[in-house]
């Protein structure tokens, strides 16, 4: 609802991946470079490795809208917590081989001929596997084996496997050496730097025809960096909530404290508590004689108490603008 009241032709922060909204980092950019180098070896496996929410899904959607469409076919597979026959017939099914009721002959047979019509056209396959950490090693041994199907000498087949970091460890285990012989390209996605984040913010927000309005101060960009450390989706899920706020408040500027009371409130919300941070409430039944040791604790829960009463208002100050709004548009229709 932020985007009428700053006049935004869309959400900018979504959290569904999106190639609109790609912004080429330096991570970002290498990686882009790794799978293109990958695709131009016409074979094997190409691998990218990231946290969750560091962008490995919209680097492949980028990549796939820039791919020849006459060239290339590709098919995906994201439910990855399957047994290796149904990772197969997943696999045959998004090229369009029926799976239903066949058996594993019947259906490698068919994805040979589709190979070699493919081939004859001129065109290649390309699978995409996500959530590839999740993989048994039956199943990563079917992919291997899909690798080796190929065509007058040529592979018919290349895959693209994303996956969190502990991919990197499995695959390097010495049950899947043979697999790994077939990595042509490996890349592990980073998150991004202070000024990359700041960069990023700014460049889905002009994606959505923003004029400036809400500002961001310095201390803004670097307080999200701090608490997103740097993750895109993290990034996404704080400004959007951050760019709520403001919006429910009239605020046309957005500053550094609001960012840091704006993320713990989020963590709270996440974490059904307190931040992870917070530091032990300090006990109020002092040992004899140890009064003037007490006293900073008390200022510091006072402080605290404080700090969860403003909290308290501001959600109901949001509570009650939420309230308005929808009554109004309530009104209206």
């Amino acid at each position: 609802m932020f985007e009428q009241f700053y006049g935004l032709s869309a959400p900018p922060f979504q959290l569904t991946p999106d190639q609109r909204f790609f912004y080429q980092s330096r991570g970002h950019g290498r990686a882009i470079s790794h799978l293109i180098f990958g695709l131009s070896q016409g074979e094997g496996f190409i691998v990218i490795t990231g946290e969750v929410g560091a962008g490995k899904t919209t680097l492949v959607e980028r990549l796939w809208a820039q791919l020849d469409r006459e060239t290339y076919i590709m098919a995906r597979v994201s439910t990855t917590q399957v047994s290796g026959d149904d990772l197969f017939r997943l696999a045959m099914a998004g090229f369009g081989v029926s799976a239903e009721s066949a058996d594993k002959a019947t259906l490698i047979a068919h994805f040979e001929e589709i190979l070699r019509v493919r081939r004859g056209e001129g065109r290649r396959l390309l699978l995409v596997v996500d959530e590839a950490q999740n993989l048994s090693l039956p199943a990563l041994e079917e992919l291997r084996m899909l690798s080796n199907l190929s065509e007058e000498g040529q592979a018919g087949l290349q895959t693209i496997l994303l996956g969190q970091p502990q991919f990197r460890a499995r695959i390097a285990s010495p049950d899947l050496e043979q697999l790994r012989s077939r990595v042509l390209a490996s890349y592990h996605l980073g998150p991004l730097a202070e000024e990359e984040t700041r960069a990023y913010i700014e460049h889905r927000l002009k994606a959505v025809d923003w004029k400036g309005d809400p500002s961001f101060t310095d201390a803004a960009f670097a307080a999200i960096h701090r608490e997103s450390g740097g993750v895109p989706r993290r990034i996404n899920r704080l400004a959007s909530r951050v760019m709520l706020y403001s919006a429910l408040e009239e605020v046309h500027k957005i500053t550094g404290p609001m960012v840091d009371s704006t993320a713990e409130e989020l963590q709270r919300d996440l974490e059904g508590g307190a931040p992870a941070h917070a530091a032990p409430v300090p006990s109020l039944t002092p040992a004899p004689g140890s009064i003037p040791a007490v006293v900073p604790g008390l200022a510091e829960l006072t402080s605290r108490v404080a700090a969860l009463e403003e909290s308290s208002a501001r959600r109901e100050r949001v509570f009650q603008r939420l309230m308005d709004v929808f009554g109004g548009v309530s009104a209206r229709s």
